[in-house]
Formats: C-alpha cells, sequence, structure tokens
C-alpha cells in the first residue's frame, strides 16, 4: 500500500469511494467534499495500491484561543480493502499534518453504532468525550473522541 498527499486529480476515485461507503443522507456532497479537499486549513492523504486508490482520510484545523485545534473530517476504506491497516495508517497520516501545523488536540464525530471506527481510534489513543444525540441523520447519535497532541508527539 502507498500513501500520498491528495492532488485535484484523484477527486472521481475519493468520491467513488464515498459513494460506495455512505449512503444518503449519510453521504457528503460533491460540493462539500470538493470545498473541504481543496482547503488550505485541511490535509487529505490517499491509500493507494496497484493504480487503485483504497481509501482517504480528511482532517482540517482551525486557531483557536488556546491554539490550533484539529478535526478529522472523514476516514474512508474502501471495503474489499478493510481490516488491512488502512484507516490506521490513514489516522497516523492526517495526525501527522495535525502535528505539522501545531494542533494541539485532534477531534471526531464517529457514529455511535460504528463499532470498526470505533475500535480503530480507541487503539490509536483517543478517548471518549461524549456523546451527541441526533448528530446524524435519521436520528443518529454521534460519539466524540480526542486525543491531546504535544510538541509534534502524541500524548
Amino acid at each position: 500500500m502507498h500513501y500520498r498527499p491528495y492532488t485535484p486529480e484523484d477527486f472521481t476515485a475519493l468520491y467513488a469511494i464515498e459513494e460506495i461507503c455512505f449512503e444518503p443522507p449519510f453521504r457528503f456532497g460533491r460540493r462539500y467534499m470538493r470545498k473541504l479537499v481543496d482547503s488550505h486549513h485541511a490535509a487529505t492523504w490517499i491509500a493507494e495500491e496497484d493504480g487503485q486508490m483504497a481509501g482517504f482520510a480528511i482532517a482540517e484545523w482551525m486557531q483557536e484561543i488556546g491554539g490550533v485545534i484539529a478535526y478529522i473530517q472523514t476516514i474512508e476504506v474502501a471495503p474489499d480493502r478493510r481490516k488491512l491497516g488502512v484507516g490506521g495508517e490513514l489516522l497516523r497520516r492526517v495526525e501527522g499534518s495535525a502535528r505539522s501545523v501545531g494542533a494541539l488536540w485532534i477531534w471526531l464525530h464517529v457514529d455511535a453504532e460504528n463499532a470498526a471506527a470505533i475500535r480503530l481510534y480507541e487503539a490509536n489513543g483517543y478517548e471518549n468525550e461524549g456523546r451527541e444525540e441526533n448528530y446524524y441523520s435519521l436520528g443518529r447519535a454521534a460519539l466524540i473522541y480526542g486525543k491531546q497532541l504535544e510538541d509534534g508527539l502524541a500524548k
């Protein structure tokens, strides 16, 4: 598996994975996804093998009063490439991008019913910071996970 930063030529394949991984109304719209990947305050990492995109991850960041805070928008892996460590490596890549801009904290929402994603985050040092009812469409709850980053190293 090869990991690299996103380029604009990747958008069609990236959005095809979005369409495979999420059904409406849970799917990001094309316009919103394009805005995320084109942002100067975000990093998108691509996983590919044999010229085929296997997955991607997007994190963005913003300056808050206490410092830079990063947010993982999504980590998506094609169904036939799951359970091979792709999601974990994409997670490490977006964390590295967050550290490179001085982020002190990284956080995310995850569907409370997505056990595989929850295991991934917990195995990588994320802690449950709370729950938000009706966060997703159709009244689905989200769990909020976070991880402190310090001096470019995970705490």
